[in-house]
């Protein structure tokens, strides 16, 4: 028997919920819509402010808790970017009417393959890779990170695959059981996903995960639960009582193939997160109108000479790339001058020499690691400037930003990643930019931004890891490590 093997305590389950807000998973477990979370939530440690990435959105959330790191690692930095070495846009599905601008065929390539395959840093380890070295059995089911160590053809077992073959024709390399959409599948388990259109996704992963426990399959699962954000997007924050209601469902489904809750629990420890979490939405921008005097980059252009800038929104963050290199000193005075000005926009972050900088109107803070302050996770920074931009405080030189959590270290990883723009926005409450495709989610629930209401979502520990939070910050980059932990892997813990 392998030596990781050996020292595995009990199988591991990690639940990502898209997009959860911790007061209405409370008011979901209160109501008795979501007995099993209740359940998780008694039995074991619940952390309700765990930190997201920033920008607060999926991809970028789902590569930290793949990896451990942030986006100055794992080099995804946005739902919408602009890649410097093709010199045209990336989208990852802010919404169909994006898609559709910047081309389905474009998009779905771009996340099917080239996210896990080509813009994910390839010097960082995934969890699936790290447990697939150490001879540990994984599986997943449909998740934007997925790259692992066995390699996956895509299926064509129904019309409706087989008419997407045409376009998904290559092998991924993923964990050893993989479910993705209808697309991989690493053997038939009779579940389908059409494949995976929101409000159907759930249910997949339900049926997978119950398939994978009912022939103990999995020494490692990544359960993902993606349906609560996209009818939060559509409903509002009070839609995800609801919402949690059916990815409750799917878990007692897991349960009830390993048993049920106790026998499930004495044979698996479980993780479940959120992403991130959602604010409600009242205002939309425009950033086209913004730019307006700005010659700006459109979807399925390549870079030309003409292009000053490329605009990526990315749901209530955004990003800035300045495309041109002459008049670039004067380029970007003018870009400041527009950002800095708009109510809708909170926060402002762009680089100044090896520091960073965080603005809104003429109020500045600039920050880089060194010795000074140390922040809620311990690290220690050089800041100058107005602390009282991010509503912060000191204590006992410990800056505290409640209103913007891990301000400085989410900052920092943000602006400092490879494929950041030059300008990182931040939108005001109750705003969202409006994407490409002219869809916002105005009367809805949005997220991306740096604000408490989008970044702190719900952490629970059941079976594994800590019996207390601790003085420390928690994030979702800790789950990783604490995966690695469980299996009593070098470097894991937190």
């Amino acid at each position: 028997m392998p030596a990781a093997r050996a020292r595995r305590r009990t199988k591991l389950v990690v639940a990502v919920i898209d997009g959860v807000q911790p007061a209405m998973l409370e008011r979901a477990v209160a109501e008795g819509v979501a007995p099993v979370l209740g359940e998780l939530i008694e039995r074991g440690l619940y952390i309700d402010d765990c930190v997201s990435a920033f920008p607060s959105v999926t991809p970028v959330c789902a590569a930290t808790i793949a990896t451990g790191v942030g986006p100055d690692r794992h080099h995804i930095p946005a739902m919408n970017w602009y890649d410097r070495l093709e010199g045209r846009y990336v989208e990852y599905g802010s919404s169909l009417a994006a898609a559709r601008r910047f081309g389905i065929t474009r998009q779905l390539i771009d996340v099917v393959y080239n996210l896990n395959r080509v813009h994910l840093a390839g010097d960082v380890a995934t969890v699936f890779e790290r447990l697939d070295d150490a001879d540990l059995r994984t599986a997943g089911t449909t998740y934007l990170m997925y790259r692992g160590r066995h390699e996956h053809q895509p299926t064509a077992d129904t019309p409706l695959t087989r008419l997407a073959a045409t376009l998904f024709r290559h092998p991924v390399q993923g964990p050893r059981e993989f479910f993705y959409a209808d697309i991989f599948a690493s053997r038939r388990t009779g579940c389908r996903s059409q494949m995976g259109m929101p409000g159907q996704r759930d249910q997949h992963t339900g049926c997978v995960g119950a398939y994978l426990v009912e022939h103990d399959l999995f020494d490692f699962l990544l359960f993902s639960l993606p349906d609560n954000d996209a009818h939060s997007h559509r409903r509002g924050l009070d839609a995800q009582v609801q919402s949690l209601g059916v990815a409750d469902q799917q878990l007692a489904r897991l349960m009830e193939a390993g048993g049920g809750p106790e026998r499930f629990l004495d044979e698996h420890a479980i993780i479940v997160l959120a992403d991130h979490a959602h604010s409600e939405i009242r205002e939309a921008l425009s950033l086209p109108d913004l730019f307006a005097d700005f010659i700006v980059l459109q979807p399925r252009e390549r870079s030309t000479l003409d292009a000053e800038i490329a605009i990526c929104p990315s749901q209530r963050s955004a990003q800035i790339y300045v495309l041109v290199r002459r008049g670039r000193r004067a380029l970007m005075p003018r870009l400041l001058d527009v950002v800095l000005s708009e109510p809708a926009i909170d926060l402002v972050l762009w680089r100044e020499g090896a520091r960073a900088v965080i603005g809104r109107g003429k109020r500045r803070l600039r920050f880089a690691p060194g010795a000074g302050l140390t922040d809620e996770r311990g690290r220690t920074w050089e800041v100058e400037g107005d602390v009282d931009l991010l509503a912060a405080r000191l204590e006992d030189n410990r800056l505290v930003s409640p209103g913007y959590p891990d301000a400085l270290g989410r900052s920092w990883s943000a602006i400092t990643c490879p494929t950041a723009g030059d300008l990182l926005l931040s939108a005001a409450d109750g705003f969202e930019f409006v994407d490409w495709g002219g869809v916002s989610h105005v009367g809805g629930s949005s997220h991306g931004s740096l604000d408490a209401g989008d970044s702190l979502g719900p952490l629970i520990f059941c079976g594994t890891g800590p019996t207390a939070r601790g003085e420390r910050r928690w994030s979702i980059a800790d789950v990783a490590p604490a995966v690695a932990g469980h299996f009593a892997l070098d470097g894991g813990g937190r």
